[in-house]
């Protein structure tokens, strides 16, 4: 895996760093945020994408990324598509 640094919250200081990264092998996004608080995990649990099993997988978790972080997403997001063509 070659992740490529993207940016990262630009309110963060020194403590804590919510952080986007490209991964320049297949071109998912990976993040670094804030652990979801129980109340934020229990609504994403009872709104259940339609045809999916109710719940969180294992595998998955639940992240809150902070509104300020939003800029540098769309570059990752803009980082990922140019990664696939």
């Amino acid at each position: 895996m070659d992740l490529r640094f993207i940016g990262i919250d630009p309110d963060t200081g020194k403590n804590g760093s919510p952080t986007a990264w490209v991964d320049q092998e297949n071109a998912d996004i990976v993040i670094q945020s804030y652990t979801a608080d129980q109340r934020t995990r229990s609504q994403c649990e009872a709104r259940t994408a339609p045809g999916h099993v109710p719940g969180i997988p294992d595998h998955e978790t639940v992240i809150r990324v902070p509104a300020r972080l939003v800029p540098v997403l769309r570059e990752a997001c803009d980082a990922a598509e140019r990664a696939q063509l």
